[in-house]
């Protein structure tokens, strides 16, 4: 915008938040201790064929997690291939869901086994007055399922049961017909379907076991659990409560904008976690909670969304270099099947960074943009570095958790009028 070089923005600083430290050193041993803690017993199942489902979300250290379920499979006499367990995630396609997994180092070179990935589906059972499941013909056609998955706040709802196993089981392994299936339903019936299919497919589907993972406030591994098939549903349940504590979040509210470098579908289902960013809208309700931001402003797209920005549509400025890294189809397909077409709006968009803080300032209410309330993160799966504006700087001395670790200074722009990098690979300042 014309006027865009005139804007004046309150000075900006680094911040890093202390987190209790959770994280596991040795994601392959840990997973292996939990395995070999299994309680129920494994007699040698010579070729039996085993479906491995793995799905679309970045997770710390799931690579190896994967390796070692395979590995001890192969050591009881199993057979192992994988199945993308994503919906309709990937654009909906096999070759689609190949490369998501590709995307996190899982390939049937690196993994040793083959990769199922074709959609085709079979109803298996419904739910009375609700959904047909759906479930991979790969995985019926199998003798055994094991299913690895992360335990989290889902973004949409809350319930005993939100992102997880039993998700993975009803929605992820439906494939494209399933997610679609799930998501008509759940506007009436309300996601509880989720923790009532999954029951019902525990009686139909041979599970050997599940691997519930639960990632700390850094986003790092923190806990591997190897779930048998009894008391699954209760065991999930606790670990979600864990997930829920563990959750890093902004530690400030009432924020004029919200400054988000990277956005995209490996760091959340919506591209942006509405736990961290308070905000969230679609048929099944709207979500406005701390940090009660008034502007979300997106810079990029993450290379590993693959072009999926589903959930842009939470935004309300962006840049024109991100619209231009949308797969459309990608994005359409997943807000479609979610039943959130309102996901994949595009929201207004500049060429530069400052014109986007420009559009933000003028629309936030605030008469003097010096007194702006800023944060600044990497994305909102990355919370233990952010850049925050002098104007937070009394909520700043209230938290003991919080400390700066650079001094107040102007934004940067570079000659092109995009904010310079703060936060390197692993979102630490500097």
């Amino acid at each position: 915008m014309d006027d865009s070089n005139s804007l004046v923005f309150p000075e900006m600083a680094c911040v890093r938040q202390v987190f209790p430290a959770a994280g596991i050193s040795c994601a392959a041993s840990a997973a292996d201790a939990a395995l070999k803690a299994l309680s129920c017993p494994f007699a040698r199942k010579i070729n039996n064929r085993v479906a491995v489902a793995v799905g679309s979300r970045r997770i710390d250290r799931l690579m190896p997690v994967v390796d070692r379920c395979l590995r001890f499979l192969e050591q009881k006499g199993y057979h192992p291939f994988i199945v993308p367990a994503m919906g309709s995630h990937g654009g909906g396609t096999a070759r689609g869901q190949v490369s998501v997994l590709a995307g996190y180092g899982i390939t049937e070179a690196s993994m040793g086994v083959p990769v199922a990935a074709d959609m085709e589906t079979r109803p298996l059972a419904a739910l009375p007055g609700g959904p047909t499941l759906f479930m991979a013909s790969s995985v019926l056609d199998a003798d055994h399922l094991v299913v690895i998955n992360r335990i989290k706040p889902h973004t949409k709802f809350t319930a005993e049961i939100e992102s997880g196993i039993c998700k993975m089981m009803t929605i992820g392994l439906g494939k494209k017909d399933g997610a679609a299936e799930f998501h008509r339903h759940a506007v009436d019936q309300g996601f509880g379907i989720i923790e009532q299919g999954a029951r019902v497919l525990l009686q139909k589907l041979n599970l050997l076991f599940a691997v519930g993972l639960v990632e700390d406030n850094c986003g790092c591994l923190a806990k591997i659990a190897a779930l048998p098939p009894d008391g699954l549903v209760d065991r999930e349940k606790q670990l979600l409560k864990q997930a829920r504590q563990m959750m890093g979040r902004i530690p400030f509210d009432r924020l004029d904008i919200l400054i988000i470098d990277q956005f995209g579908k490996d760091i959340s289902g919506i591209g942006m976690d509405s736990n961290v960013t308070g905000r969230h809208r679609d048929i099944t309700g709207d979500m406005n909670t701390a940090p009660h931001v008034r502007r979300i402003f997106v810079r990029d797209l993450s290379p590993g969304s693959d072009g999926n920005a589903n959930g842009i549509g939470l935004a309300d400025v962006t840049t024109r270099r991100l619209v231009e890294r949308m797969d459309l189809n990608k994005t359409r397909v997943n807000a479609i099947t979610a039943i959130s077409p309102e996901k994949a709006a595009i929201p207004v968009y500049f060429d530069t960074d400052r014109e986007c803080l420009w559009a933000c300032a003028r629309t936030t209410g605030v008469p003097d943009p010096e007194n702006l309330r800023v944060v600044r993160i990497k994305h909102t799966a990355s919370l233990e570095y952010m850049q925050i504006s002098r104007p937070l700087a009394a909520q700043l001395r209230q938290q003991p958790q919080l400390s700066l670790v650079s001094e107040w200074a102007p934004l940067a722009f570079d000659a092109a009028g995009n904010l310079r990098p703060v936060f390197n690979v692993s979102g630490r300042s500097g």
